[in-house]
């Protein structure tokens, strides 16, 4: 920190900082996306920004400063969130989706037409995508509005008190883990490069680089990752970042494969590597900056899906086998913390929305290869549980009977990582609201997961098959129903997925979730997710060939929250295999009072 320099530590302090800089620089507006100079969605302590100046901390959402107004832009995940988090007396919250509110091309565009002259648009170069770039070109075309870079991201210039980087130990996955070795990888991307015609590809994103190198750290919360750049040609392979945290294995199996250089030579190399040479880049991968550096050197671009994002995606044999494993242990370690719950509450004890977030994660770390949690355990009692990333269990919210208790987790051991989903009723008796609510969600649930699909099917027409029962009802869910996860990566990667804009065909290897929920502010929430391995069938059927999906999570849904006389016979006759699937594989690992309550959790009535 600067001697003398005050420390900002109020939301009004910190607008009127930074205007006074946007003044200096000559800027009328400036924006902070949510991303870091990685595009990372969960970002290093010290590259927070938006959440600095904005207060808001949701993984996704940017905010823009004006001269006198400020906007955060959030999407349905986050609009509860963005109340709590936001000092609205002085900044606008947008919540996008919703009719009248103003996007940020909108926002920027209200601004402007109080301006006379040109109005500048500043922005950090490295912390935009070039898609989002093009976007902003597009919507500001024909107007007054200029997009400035701005060397030096303006928010760091203010914020004395930003926490140190990140310098975490990173070590090298052995090939029983990956599949795959370093070598091996470098040359299927190289021929790719080659077969396309480039010269040079960066890796900025910081999965690609881990998955690239077989390499992890702990530089992020829940994320195996490590701060580096990449640079990839037909014949060479660049890494930069501060090796000296590597350990000394992971340095020798590199040594003659990886020129390594120090993080900060990053700028420099790939302008002179780039001079007059053919670059590819990923514009929803690749940063503005990146991309300037470039074109700076008299280089030409090719632009592309990167190629290390669909060799990442299509998991190999070990890294499914040890997602297997990985979903398992997590399942098991879920089933164990419900059932520890349920003991709790009929014994009477208060159990508080942090009580049960301890246990879970108690739970999880007792399994062999546990190394963290690969996002915060959401754990939203009653009204909390419309709050879709809520992220904060209190420790005062006790579980009343009546409500609904919504647990999103997951975990990261040496070879998977997890994430799933499970709605709970508190106490025994649930409305008939609670009850058809719930059932219609578990229904989308399994008609995504029973749904058999051609080749070439994307993520957008599952997207929709699997809210057609619930729009039938009048019910729906502002996120998407699926995102792909990485083997011990991040929990959310691409390029495949189950959305409205998922447009990458599904393909056996790919792992993704399937999650519809409902929420309703006030009420509650639920969310019903389990993760699934995208596989081919058996047979083509008159010379198609046909996808499916193979469940990771084995975890029962709640009893006494479904209404048997709304499932289809084939629902229930999933949920009978699903079950007998789930007392197969896990209850001979149980105590035998968790085994107990897993048969009674399993059993399906009778009359359905």
């Amino acid at each position: 920190m600067t001697a003398g320099t005050p420390v900002l530590n109020t939301t009004e302090a910190k607008l009127r900082a930074l205007r006074a800089v946007m003044v200096e620089v000559g800027l009328d507006a400036y924006m902070v996306p949510s991303v870091d100079e990685h595009i990372n969605e969960y970002l290093p302590e010290n590259k927070q920004r938006r959440a600095w100046i904005s207060g808001f901390s949701g993984s996704a959402g940017d905010f823009v400063l004006g001269k006198a107004e400020a906007w955060v832009f959030a999407d349905s995940r986050y609009y509860e969130q963005a109340d709590y988090e936001v000092d609205t007396t002085h900044i606008h919250i947008s919540k996008l989706g919703l009719e009248g509110q103003l996007s940020l091309t909108e926002a920027v565009k209200k601004m402007a037409a109080a301006s006379d002259s040109p109005f500048r648009l500043g922005f950090d170069p490295f912390t935009l995508t070039v898609l989002q770039h093009q976007g902003f070109q597009k919507a500001f075309k024909n107007t007054k509005i200029e997009l400035v870079p701005v060397v030096g991201n303006l928010i760091d210039s203010l914020w004395q008190d930003a926490p140190p980087a990140a310098h975490s130990n990173v070590f090298a996955l052995p090939e029983s883990i990956t599949g795959q070795s370093t070598r091996a990888k470098i040359s299927a991307v190289q021929e790719r490069l080659k077969a396309l015609g480039v010269d040079l590809l960066p890796v900025t994103k910081l999965d690609q680089v881990a998955w690239l190198l077989n390499w992890r750290g702990q530089d992020i919360p829940y994320n195996p990752l490590f701060t580096a750049y990449a640079i990839l040609t037909p014949e060479a392979a660049h890494l930069f970042m501060d090796t000296s945290r590597v350990e000394p294995d992971a340095l020798s199996e590199i040594e003659g494969l990886i020129t390594c250089r120090p993080y900060a030579a990053y700028t420099d190399t790939l302008k002179s590597l780039s001079a007059h040479k053919v670059a590819m880049i990923d514009p929803k991968h690749t940063t503005c900056g990146t991309l300037g550096l470039i074109q700076e050197s008299g280089g030409s671009i090719q632009e592309g899906e990167h190629p290390i994002e669909l060799m990442k995606a299509i998991k190999n044999p070990v890294e499914i086998a040890g997602m297997k494993a990985a979903n398992l242990k997590a399942s098991r370690g879920k089933i164990r913390a419900w059932a520890w719950l349920d003991a709790q509450l009929k014994a009477g004890k208060t159990v508080t929305e942090v009580d049960f977030q301890q246990a879970i994660e108690r739970f999880y770390a007792e399994e062999d290869g546990f190394f963290g949690l690969s996002f915060n355990t959401i754990a939203g009692a009653g009204p909390n549980g419309s709050i879709v990333h809520y992220g904060t269990p209190n420790p005062n919210k006790r579980l009343e009977p009546g409500e609904l208790f919504l647990i999103d987790s997951g975990c990261q051991f040496m070879g998977g990582t997890t994430d799933d989903t499970r709605t709970l009723l508190v106490g025994e008796t649930a409305t008939p609201t609670q009850k058809l609510r719930y059932t219609e969600v578990l229904k989308a649930h399994i008609n995504c997961t029973k749904q058999q699909f051609p080749k070439g099917t994307d993520g957008a027409r599952l997207d929709g098959i699997t809210r057609a029962t619930l729009w039938q009802q009048g019910l729906d869910y502002g996120h998407g129903t699926g995102h792909g996860v990485g083997a011990f990566l991040n929990v959310h990667e691409g390029p495949n997925g189950i959305h409205k804009l998922a447009y990458k065909p599904l393909e056996p290897g790919m792992i993704t979730s399937i999650e519809p929920g409902f929420y309703e502010p006030g009420w509650g929430g639920i969310r019903l997710e389990n993760l699934y391995l995208t596989v081919q069938r058996a047979e083509d059927v008159h010379g198609q060939r046909w996808y499916g999906f193979e469940s990771l999570t084995y975890i029962p849904f709640d009893q006494k929250l479904i209404d048997w006389s709304l499932l289809e016979p084939a629902q229930t006759e999933w949920l009978a295999q699903y079950y007998c699937d789930i007392l197969n594989l896990l209850a001979h690992t149980l105590s035998p009072e968790e085994a107990q309550w897993l048969q009674a959790a399993c059993q399906i009535p009778a009359s359905a």
